[in-house]
C-alpha cells in the first residue's frame, strides 16, 4: 500500500502515544513524538518505508500550524501587557540566544551552530504553558497574562527566524540575501494587506452566502496553503505565507469561523509533523550523550528561567509574577521543532544538534508542570525569609477604613461593584495585583491597594479586622480558596461573597465557610432559560418554580448548612413568584374618569392595584377614590386569568357598565 500504509501506521501509533500522554497528564504532542521514536528507523520495531514522503506531508502541518497562529493573532490580546510582550520578549530572546551561543562554543560548535542552538532554546512552549496554567487554575491571573503575551510574540518570531537563520551558513552573501528576503517579505505583506482589505472580504461574503461548510473549509485551506506556496515561488518560506494569510484573514468577520473549521485539519497534519519529528530521534544518541544532555537541560532550565524572571522585574512586575513567569516558561517549545527542521533541510545544522535539541525540548516540556507548581510554595518561603515589599495604597480615606466592603479583584465585575458602591456613598476598597489594571483603577479614583489579597500584610492594609464584607470576584479556584483561608484566619466572622466557576468550587468555598457563592455562568444560563420558556408560552409561575428548584440543586450545600441563607433564598423565591404586571389604560376606555372604588375592581376581577405610573410620577398604593386617566400605566398583582379579566374591563371596545 506504500505511503497509505505508512500514514495508517503513523495515525495508529500517534493514537496510542497520545492516549498514554493524556493518561499521564502530558501534552499530546509528547505522545506523538514518542510514537515517532518507536516507529522510526532507529529502533527497528516497525519500519516506515517512505519517511521522505511523510516529511513532505508534515510541511503542510507546519504551514497549517502557522496559519492557525495568524488566525488567532490579535493586538488586543497584547494590550494589557504590551510593554513586556513587545519589548521584553525580543530582549529575552536575544539574551537567550547569547546564552545559547556560549553553551554552543563550550560544546565545540562553530559560531553558526552556536547561534542556531541559542535561537532554538529561546522559544518556549505555548501548548505546554497554556495546559499547565489551565490545570493549575492560574489562567486569568496577571502571571498568565504576561506569559501569554510573551508567548504570542515568540510564536510570531518563528517566522523571521526561519528566514534569517538559514542565511548564516553563507556569511559572504548572507547579508545581501537577507536584505533581499526582507524586501520580498515587505512587498508580500503589503500585497496581502491590500488583498485582505479589498478582495478577501468580497470572496468570503460570497462563499458564506452559499451556506456550505465544506466549501468554506476548502476555501480557507486553499487560501492558507495556496498563499504559502505563492511565497515559496516568490523565494520566501512556505510557512511564512501561510502565517501572513492567517493574520490577514483574522481581521475579517469570518476569522473565528475559519479558525474553528481549520483546527481539525491542522491537528491531523500536525500529528504527522510531530510524529515525523520523533522518527529522527535516535535512542542510541540519548544513551551515548546522557551526561551532556543532562547538563544542557539543567543549564537551559536555570538560565532561561532566570532571564524571564529578571525581565519581569525590569518591567515593574512584582510579588509572585517574576517567579511564576520564570518557572512557567523555562522549557523549549514545540516551534523549536519547526525551526530545527528548517535548519536540517537547509543543511544549517546536523543530525547531532537536531537530536540534542529534540531531547532537551521533550524533557523540559515534561518537567514544566512539576516545576511550575513550585511557584506558590517558593513564593511563600521567600515571603518568610525576606522582608515584605512596601504596599502601595491609593485614594484611601484619611479617616481610615471602618465598616467597609473589600473587593478582591478589580476586573470588570469588581469595577461594576465599585461604581455602584461609590454612587451609593458606601465605604469600600479594592485589592488588585494586576499592575495594568491597577493603573486603570487609579484613573477612576477608586480606593485601591496594589498587592496580593492572599497575603496577610495586604489584608491588614485593607483593615480586614474592621471590614463588614468581602466580595471575592476573582474566578480562579486556587486564588479564591487561598484568600478565603487567610481571611478566615484574620477575621473569622467576616461575611464573604465569592465567585465560583463550577459545583466543585462552590462546595470547596462552602466548606471554608463562605457566606454566599455566585456562579455568573450558571446565573446567566438560568436567565437564558427563563427567557426561552417565556417565549415558549410557559406560565411565569411554573418557570419560577422550576428555576428555583434548579438553583436549590446547584447551591444545595449552602441551603443545608445555613438557615439564614435558606430563609433569604425562600424570601427571594416568594418575591419572584409575585408577578407584577403593567396594563395601559387606552383611549375611549370605559374606566376613564371612574374610581377604583366605583368600578369595584377587586371584587369583579380579583386583582390588586399596587401602583399607577402617570405623567412620569409613580403613585404607590393608590387610594380607592383615585380616578383613571388616559395612558395610566396600572401595576397589578394577579394570576393570569384575573389579569385577562382586568384587561378586558379596560379595553376601548368594551361597553362596561356597573
Amino acid at each position: 500500500m506504500g505511503i497509505t500504509a505508512d500514514i495508517i501506521l503513523i495515525v495508529i501509533a500517534a493514537l496510542i502515544g497520545g492516549t498514554l500522554a493524556r493518561w499521564i497528564k502530558q501534552p499530546l504532542i509528547i505522545g506523538y513524538i514518542l510514537a515517532g521514536v518507536v516507529i522510526g528507523p532507529h529502533t527497528g520495531i516497525v519500519s516506515i518505508a517512505n519517511i521522505h514522503d511523510i516529511e513532505l506531508l508534515a510541511e503542510i502541518g507546519v504551514a497549517l500550524l502557522l496559519f492557525a497562529i495568524g488566525l488567532e493573532f490579535s493586538f488586543r490580546k497584547l494590550k494589557p501587557v504590551r510593554k513586556i510582550a513587545l519589548i521584553g520578549t525580543p530582549l529575552q530572546m536575544l539574551l537567550t540566544i547569547g546564552f545559547g551561543y556560549l553553551i554552543g562554543t563550550w560544546l565545540g560548535f562553530d559560531w553558526q551552530k552556536s547561534v542556531w542552538l541559542g535561537a532554538l532554546i529561546s522559544i518556549s512552549s505555548t501548548m505546554v504553558t497554556l495546559k499547565t496554567l489551565m490545570s493549575q487554575g492560574w489562567l486569568g491571573t496577571l502571571s498568565s497574562r504576561v506569559m501569554i503575551g510573551m508567548l504570542i510574540i515568540q510564536d510570531l518570531a518563528i517566522v523571521p527566524l526561519m528566514i534569517i537563520l538559514p542565511k548564516l551558513s553563507d556569511p559572504g552573501s548572507g547579508l545581501p540575501l537577507l536584505g533581499i528576503a526582507l524586501l520580498k517579505a515587505t512587498i508580500f505583506i503589503i500585497l496581502m494587506i491590500l488583498m485582505g482589505t479589498k478582495i478577501l472580504p468580497f470572496l468570503l461574503k460570497r462563499i458564506a452566502r452559499w451556506n456550505s461548510r465544506e466549501l468554506f473549509l476548502l476555501f480557507i485551506t486553499a487560501l492558507g496553503l495556496g498563499l504559502g506556496y505563492g511565497t515559496y515561488l516568490f523565494g520566501l518560506s512556505f510557512a511564512f505565507g501561510a502565517f501572513v494569510a492567517g493574520m490577514v484573514l483574522s481581521e475579517s468577520d469570518y476569522g473565528y469561523q475559519a479558525l474553528s473549521d481549520i483546527i481539525p485539519l491542522r491537528d491531523i497534519f500536525g500529528l504527522l509533523f510531530f510524529t515525523s519529528v520523533g522518527m529522527l530521534l535516535d535512542p542510541k544518541f540519548l544513551y551515548e550523550n546522557v551526561k551532556i544532555i543532562t547538563i544542557l537541560i539543567l543549564l537551559v532550565a536555570l538560565c532561561k528561567g532566570l532571564i524571564f524572571s529578571v525581565i519581569s522585574r525590569l518591567f515593574r512586575y512584582r510579588n509572585i509574577v517574576p517567579l511564576a513567569v520564570g518557572l512557567g516558561m523555562f522549557q523549549v517549545g514545540e516551534f523549536s521543532f519547526v525551526l530545527a527542521r528548517t535548519g536540517l533541510s537547509t543543511n544549517s545544522i546536523d543530525n547531532g544538534l537536531y537530536s540534542l535539541i529534540l531531547i532537551v525540548t521533550v524533557v523540559t516540556m515534561l518537567m514544566t508542570p512539576f516545576i511550575s507548581s513550585m511557584s506558590a510554595p517558593l513564593y511563600s518561603l521567600r515571603k518568610k525569609w525576606f522582608k515584605s515589599e512596601p504596599i502601595e495604597t491609593i485614594n484611601l480615606p484619611k479617616a481610615g477604613l471602618t465598616a467597609h466592603a473589600i473587593i478582591a479583584g478589580g476586573g470588570r465585575v469588581g469595577q461594576n461593584i465599585a461604581n455602584i458602591l461609590q454612587r451609593m456613598q458606601l465605604s469600600f476598597v479594592i485589592i488588585e495585583l494586576d499592575f495594568q489594571q491597577a493603573e486603570q483603577l487609579k484613573k477612576s479614583e477608586y480606593p485601591l491597594i496594589y498587592g496580593d489579597a492572599s497575603q496577610d500584610p495586604v489584608l491588614e492594609a485593607a483593615n480586614i479586622g474592621q471590614a463588614s464584607l468581602l466580595l471575592l470576584t476573582v474566578p480562579s479556584m486556587i486564588i479564591s480558596q487561598t484568600i478565603t483561608e487567610r481571611v478566615r484566619h484574620l477575621n473569622p466572622d467576616l461575611h464573604i461573597v465569592a465567585r465560583a466557576i463550577n459545583v466543585e468550587h462552590t462546595e470547596e468555598l462552602h466548606q471554608q465557610g463562605v457566606y454566599e457563592v455566585i456562579q455568573p455562568e450558571f446565573e446567566a444560563s438560568l436567565e437564558f432559560s427563563r427567557q426561552a420558556l417565556l417565549h415558549l408560552n410557559i406560565s411565569f409561575k411554573e418557570i419560577q418554580q422550576f428555576l428555583d428548584a434548579i438553583r436549590r440543586e446547584m447551591y444545595a450545600p449552602l441551603y443545608k448548612s445555613s438557615n439564614s441563607y435558606r430563609m433569604l433564598s425562600q424570601l427571594r423565591s416568594a418575591c419572584n413568584l409575585i408577578e407584577l404586571n403593567w396594563v395601559t389604560i387606552p383611549e375611549r376606555s370605559p374606566v376613564i374618569g371612574r374610581s377604583i372604588r366605583e368600578l369595584q375592581i377587586r371584587k369583579r376581577t380579583g386583582i390588586s392595584i399596587v401602583a399607577i405610573l402617570r405623567n412620569g410620577s409613580l403613585l404607590m398604593n393608590p387610594s380607592p377614590d383615585l380616578h383613571f386617566e388616559v395612558d395610566d400605566l396600572v401595576g397589578v398583582v394577579s394570576e393570569a386569568q384575573q389579569l385577562d379579566q382586568f384587561v378586558k374591563m379596560t379595553a376601548s371596545d368594551n361597553n362596561f357598565k356597573n
